[in-house]
């Protein structure tokens, strides 16, 4: 909005202005200088300050009003954001999921069902770890070392640059395309040694190492990793697969195992690399910490998420109640003061306060399938605000589910419908938006007008400015002229120059 400059509001009385001027005219005659531009002051405030005011005050009306627009929007934009989780399905439709024991965590999304299923882990995930033997310190020769885990590879080239074994660690760690082999030194007692290990866990994820090179230093790193069944403390056992060294094994000792997860959900196997299982039982992932592996199995629940579905509703008529607070305040009038809400009165903000608060007291469904929010303990109250009985909605949430869907249903429910009134409330092109438009339209009119005056303003001092020193010109001069006549011809009590010339 553009702002320009306004000629001040002028409390000057018109007919005193006259007066002024009556009595600068007489002084005029009388031999005394007229104040010019307090005089031309004083005629043209007293001719615009009605207009100014006017203009002033439309100004002021205008921006009041958009202030108060702008707040009604903020808050109607709040509530409804608070409701698209009611109104999209999402808080009725969500779903906690929990196991009774130790080591499992389980979230569930809209698409889970509800139920109960008996878990039992064998083992969890790990990654493998490799350390070598003892590594001499210094150079280790020249070449390239290749990685590969799980069907990824990098090679490395090792020159004078990198080639003792913090320097491989290092060109290791910071390959762009490493596989997810992480590198470390470990300085023991007896000297130094290269750790290899897996980021990732799994069976599938085994560390393998070629190197290409003549110094056996450098090709003492090479290793590669198998697989093996076999309970390594008992022989004649067989164990869950597990990751080994297959060749390589005198100069690498294999200090932890790559090995999958194994577990049974409702006595349905089930392996995972990860211990972050997705969609084993549909919609729910879980996650295995050590803790969970026990011979007696747990119980995973999925069931409603009543505390999300609680929240979201709290947070709908928390935010209801204070448009309705706010709304009062834009429609207030005090009688005392005499002063008014800057929308009391106005017809956009009845059409917005009288839709919602019907929404809110009217009822879903007919007949004895009718419900309504009092269904789950939320009340209206005489000032149009909502309130909550905890207990009774604690209560519909847990043992009256089918009122809380009817009442929230996508279609038709109280949230669905909200939100629809409100997008056409807030949308380009809507009652809010034309009105905004509207007063800032006649903003830019004021403007324009005030311009206008302004320079009206200007033109008319400029005018009356040389009309009063011409004015104030033409008396000095008349004054002069009195003076040489009296002296002349004589006057009042005195005898002219010429009083006596007989001839």
């Amino acid at each position: 909005m553009t702002t320009v400059a306004t000629t001040s509001a002028s409390t000057v009385d018109p007919t005193s202005a006259v007066q002024q001027a009556a009595q600068s005219i007489i002084s005029g005659s009388t031999n005394s200088t007229m104040d010019v531009n307090s005089l031309v002051t004083a005629i043209v405030n007293a001719k615009v300050a009605g207009q100014t005011d006017a203009l002033n005050n439309k100004k002021t009306a205008d921006n009041t009003q958009l202030t108060a627009i702008g707040t009604l929007k903020s808050v109607l934009s709040l509530m409804q954001s608070s409701l698209t989780n009611l109104s999209n399905g999402t808080a009725l439709g969500a779903f906690a999921a929990s196991a009774d024991g130790k080591g499992i965590t389980a979230t569930a999304d809209t698409s889970a069902v509800a139920g109960s299923y008996s878990v039992s882990v064998s083992n969890i995930a790990s990654s493998q770890s490799l350390t070598s033997g003892l590594i001499p310190s210094g150079s280790l020769g020249t070449g390239s070392i290749t990685l590969n885990l799980n069907g990824k590879s990098s090679t490395i080239k090792i020159d004078d640059s990198n080639n003792t074994l913090s320097g491989i660690a290092s060109a290791i760690n910071s390959a762009s395309d490493n596989p997810g082999i992480a590198a470390t030194v470990v300085n023991g007692a007896d000297g130094q040694h290269l750790v290899l290990r897996s980021t990732s866990t799994g069976l599938a994820n085994a560390i393998n190492v070629t190197v290409d090179s003549s110094d056996s230093a450098l090709s003492s790193l090479g290793v590669t990793s198998g697989t093996s069944t076999t309970d390594p403390n008992d022989p004649n056992k067989t164990v869950t697969a597990y990751t080994t060294i297959a060749t390589g094994g005198s100069n690498w000792t294999q200090t932890s195992s790559g090995q999958d997860a194994h577990l049974t959900i409702a006595g349905t196997a089930v392996t995972s690399a990860s211990n972050t299982i997705k969609n084993a039982v549909s919609g729910v992932s879980m996650t295995l910490t050590a803790d969970s592996v026990s011979s007696s199995p747990q119980t995973l629940t999925i069931s409603q998420d009543t505390d999300n579905l609680k929240t979201a509703i709290t947070s709908f008529v928390t935010a209801y109640n204070n448009f309705i607070s706010t709304a009062s305040t834009l429609t207030s009038y005090d009688s005392t003061a005499s002063s008014q809400g800057a929308l009391l009165g106005d017809s956009m903000m009845n059409t917005i306060k009288n839709t919602i608060s019907s929404l809110v007291s009217k009822g879903i469904g007919s007949g004895a399938t009718k419900v309504n929010l009092a269904s789950i303990g939320i009340t209206l109250q005489p000032d149009g605000s909502l309130s909550t009985d905890e207990n009774a909605l604690t209560d519909a949430l847990t043992n009256k589910s089918s009122t809380v869907a009817s009442l929230f249903n996508t279609t038709d429910g109280v949230a669905a419908q909200m939100n629809n009134n409100l997008t056409s409330f807030l949308a380009t092109g809507g009652i809010i938006d034309t009105r905004t438009t509207a007063l800032n339209d006649d903003l830019s009119s004021i403007a324009d007008q005030q311009t206008q005056l302004t320079a009206y303003t200007a033109q008319l001092t400029t005018d009356y400015n040389a009309q009063f020193t011409a004015l104030n010109t033409l008396m000095s001069s008349m004054s002069t002229q009195s003076s040489y006549l009296t002296a002349l011809f004589g006057g009042t009590n005195s005898a002219g120059a010429l009083a006596t010339n007989k001839s």
